[in-house]
Formats: C-alpha cells, sequence, structure tokens
C-alpha cells in the first residue's frame, strides 16, 4: 500500500514538473513572441521614412555643420541661409533683461522664488504666462482677435503644438491637406507619430501659388482614390517657405472648404508678428469670427521662436475655441512642457507691454531692412523673388539657372550651390513644390556682412552658370547621383 502510494506520488510529482515545464515554456515562448513584435515595431519607427531626415533640406543642414562658415577660423566655410533663425533683435531683448534683473535671477520683488519655480508645475501651465501670452497674441493682431487664455495649451514650441493637434483631430491613416511648397519639417512634425497622411494641395507659380477652390478639389480627390479620409487642412500664415501672408479671400475659400466638407482648419501662424509690409496679417480667427458653420473647428498654432527670435526657450502654444480639443491637448502636452522658469521670464517679458509694442515695431523694421538687402543683391545678380511681405526668408525663382527644367536639374544647381557656392539654401523639392527651379533663402540668421559676402558668392556663380549654359548645358552622364537620398516630390 504504502510502495503504491509512493508510486502515485513520484507520477504526480512528475506530471506536476511536466506541466510546470510546459507552462514555463508557453510562457518564455510568449514573452519572446511579445518581445519579437515590440522590438518589430520599434524597429518600423525608427526606420520609417516619414520623418524626414533624409529630405535635402536636413541633408543640407548636415554639410552646414560639417564645415561651418566663420569669418576668420573658416572663412572659405559653407553659410548657413536654411535656417528661420531671427537674430536681428538680440540686443532689444538683451536691453530689458538688463533692465528686468529680477525676471531672470529667481526673484520676485526682492525675493527668491528659486523654490516655487522648482518644484514641479501643473501641466496647465503658469496663468501668468497664459494670461501675458494671450494679451501678446491680441497685440500681434492689433486686438481685431481677441484670446480666452482658458483655451490656451503651452507646448514645447510650434512642433510639438502640431503635432499634439494631429493626435487630437486624426486617427493614424486619415489625412490633412496642405498648400504646396510647404515647410519640410510638417514631413516630421505631422506624421512621423501620429500616422497622419499628408495630402498636397498643388499650388503654382502662375498665381504667386495662392490656394484655390480648385485647388482643394483636386486634393480632396486625390485622397478619396487613395481612401484617406481627410480631417482637415493646415496652413502656415504668412506661409513659410512663401514669406506672404495669406490673403482675406482665401481664407474666405478656406473657411466656406472648412463648412462644406465638416473638418477643421489648423492655422500655424508663428510668424504673425514678423508682417513688414501691406498687407497687413489676418488671422484666421478673425475670418472665422460669426460663422456657426466653422465653430469649434478652427485651431492657431504660436511660439516665440520667430517673433521673439527665441526657439532655444521651446515656447509655443495652441489656441483652440473647442473645449474638447483644449483638454486633449492639455493632456497630451504633459509629454513636452515648458520649465517654469522660462515660463516665469517670460510672464514678465510679455506683460511690459510698452516693452513688446517697441519691440514689435523695431524688430518688424529690421525685418524689412534685411529682406530688402536680400532682394536686391539677388536682382543685381539676375534673380528675382517672389514678392513677399512677411517671415525671415525669401522663395528665389532660380530656374532660368537650370542645366534641365527637372528635379534632377534642381538638385545639380543644389549641389553646386552647397558645395562649390558654399550656401546652404533649400530646394524647392525638399518644400514639396511641384515645380523645379524655386529655392527658399534666410537672411535674419547672420550679420549683414556675412549676406554680403552670401550675395557676393552668388552673383559670382550666375556669371559662371551663364557661361556654362551658354556655351554648353551640362549632360545627363554627368549630373549628380542622389540614389539613396529621397528628394521628396509630389
Amino acid at each position: 500500500m504504502g510502495r503504491q502510494i509512493c508510486i502515485n506520488s513520484r507520477h504526480a510529482l512528475r506530471s506536476h514538473i511536466v506541466q510546470q515545464t510546459t507552462l514555463l515554456h508557453l510562457l518564455s515562448s510568449a514573452g519572446l513572441w511579445f518581445s519579437r513584435m515590440r522590438q518589430r515595431k520599434q524597429q518600423k519607427k525608427a526606420t520609417c521614412e516619414s520623418h524626414g531626415q533624409d529630405s535635402s533640406y536636413f541633408i543640407g543642414w548636415q554639410e552646414y555643420e560639417r564645415n561651418a562658415y566663420h569669418e576668420f577660423t573658416n572663412p572659405n566655410g559653407i553659410i548657413q541661409m536654411g535656417l528661420a533663425e531671427n537674430q536681428l533683435s538680440f540686443d532689444l531683448l538683451e536691453s530689458w533683461l538688463a533692465r528686468n534683473p529680477e525676471a531672470a535671477t529667481f526673484k520676485e520683488n526682492g525675493v527668491s522664488n528659486f523654490r516655487e519655480l522648482a518644484l514641479f508645475q501643473d501641466y496647465n501651465g503658469l496663468p501668468a504666462l497664459k494670461n501675458a501670452l494671450a494679451k501678446f497674441m491680441s497685440q500681434i493682431r492689433q486686438n481685431k482677435v481677441s484670446f480666452d487664455a482658458s483655451q490656451l495649451v503651452l507646448a514645447a514650441g510650434a512642433t510639438s503644438a502640431n503635432e499634439i493637434l494631429m493626435f487630437c483631430l486624426a486617427e493614424p491613416g486619415e489625412g490633412f491637406l496642405l498648400p504646396t511648397p510647404y515647410y519640410p519639417g510638417f514631413d516630421r512634425d505631422l506624421q512621423w507619430r501620429t500616422g497622419v497622411e499628408i495630402i498636397p494641395i498643388h499650388c503654382t507659380s502662375s498665381n504667386d501659388f495662392k490656394i484655390t477652390r480648385d485647388a482643394l478639389d483636386d486634393a480632396l480627390r486625390r485622397a478619396k482614390e487613395q481612401e484617406i479620409a481627410v480631417k482637415g487642412i493646415l496652413i502656415t500664415n504668412p506661409s513659410n517657405p512663401l514669406g506672404r501672408t495669406i490673403s482675406a479671400e482665401e481664407l474666405e475659400t478656406l473657411m466656406d472648404y472648412v463648412a462644406k466638407e465638416g473638418i477643421h482648419l489648423v492655422s500655424d501662424e508663428i510668424y504673425s508678428g514678423s508682417v513688414f509690409n501691406s498687407p497687413d496679417f489676418v488671422s484666421a480667427l478673425e475670418v472665422a469670427k460669426g460663422r456657426d458653420n466653422v465653430s469649434g473647428r478652427v485651431h492657431i498654432v504660436y511660439s516665440l521662436s520667430k517673433d521673439l527670435g527665441l526657439p532655444g526657450f521651446r515656447v509655443g502654444a495652441i489656441y483652440s475655441p473647442n473645449e474638447v480639443v483644449v483638454a486633449a491637448a492639455t493632456k497630451m502636452s504633459s509629454f513636452g512642457l515648458v520649465s517654469s522658469h522660462t515660463q516665469h521670464l517670460l510672464s514678465k517679458m510679455l506683460s511690459d507691454e510698452e516693452f513688446t509694442r517697441s519691440y514689435l515695431a523695431e524688430n518688424k523694421k529690421r525685418i524689412r531692412e534685411r529682406h530688402d538687402a536680400l532682394v536686391a543683391g539677388l536682382r543685381c545678380a539676375g534673380i528675382h523673388c517672389l514678392e513677399s511681405n512677411a517671415a525671415l526668408y525669401c522663395w528665389v525663382d532660380m530656374r532660368h539657372l537650370l542645366y534641365s527644367n527637372t528635379f534632377e536639374g534642381e538638385m545639380e544647381l543644389w549641389t553646386v550651390i552647397l558645395h562649390e557656392v558654399g550656401l546652404n539654401v533649400s530646394p524647392g523639392s525638399s518644400c514639396h513644390c511641384g515645380e523645379p527651379g524655386w529655392f527658399r533663402i534666410c537672411f535674419a540668421n547672420m550679420s549683414l556682412e556675412t549676406l554680403n559676402l552670401a550675395i557676393s558668392r552668388i552673383e559670382k556663380m550666375v556669371g559662371r552658370r551663364r557661361i556654362a549654359l551658354l556655351e554648353d548645358p551640362l549632360p545627363p552622364s554627368k549630373r549628380p547621383q542622389i540614389e539613396g537620398r529621397r528628394i521628396y516630390v509630389n
């Protein structure tokens, strides 16, 4: 009897061990499967081409960083003209800081507020900054539009703000319409992590790249053919890269389309305080005012990177009259907060309305002077620009300098400008322009002396180019090879 019990116990033990071993094996296999699936997903995101890093826009930056121009240490280096950065009015900001040292030194009325700022802040943002930013945005728009601070969501720059809106307004695989040419970084900002599709609205030089109803209809038709549900339209106003304000007529066309299709409009207005010539800037909110058929579907993106020249501070904002969007965006902003010290400093600066008024006026004057210097210099070299009245760059027409009226011809010219002339400019194809030969050239991120040197280099290049074009256009066999580098053309 005892022997039988012992045998049964051994059988039971063996059975238990087998079961446990099988279970451990299954768990291990399942863990390995999940690990592999997670790794594949990570690899897919890591290798996803929608980031746009292999665009000529970013490649030019890489080449500049390898051989950056310096007046004394590298006078033959590459001059950075692909960076839309405002370095013209730092002295005005520094003067304000000198007059208001407490703002940057952790003090409030002579008493340290270091501990208060060092502790965790609610991701709603400091009320002082949101109130000051709302007033500043209204001031830029000549108080034709008022902003409610409770409908502002702070984010780590416009990049973060635009991505948050894509997460809020569209599901992966759904689309947004964007007029071409558009800022190359949108390939990364709008779709890389969100999975949102960009459908270009093809605009042409025949009408100075204005947005038309026909172009909108064409974009929507192509989206339907690809079975992409369109959730909205995103514009930059003033335009990047065109450097012009979008007209009230174009905005009315967009509002009509938003109402008809029941979609959203996102207006990226980060250059709204950098309009230096007529016509005046018109915000999308101004046109939407009183139109119940677009209520809750017009959203604004803003930042202090361009108008104040503070891209390193990473201060952006979403403004939306839609409570659901504000609530969702506020939650998502926790992944990209603005530091409390930065918020404190800027709340003080933007609350000084006398300073902001004088700053905006002087900054616009300086941008206009630098813009005019570039346009005049290029004109002397036989190069013309699209007429512009805003932002920190010009949309430059070099079609007459192409060896062939193709995007290969554009890339050949861009390669010459980058490596032989020593200028990093942004080719139109990186901005999804449908016509080869257009380039975006920035002018506010360098001294006037450096700008004049860049213009001098362009003049010499044009002279050599004209002679070569008269003698013999470059044969196809000598055009640069661009295999392995995706050039974005739609």
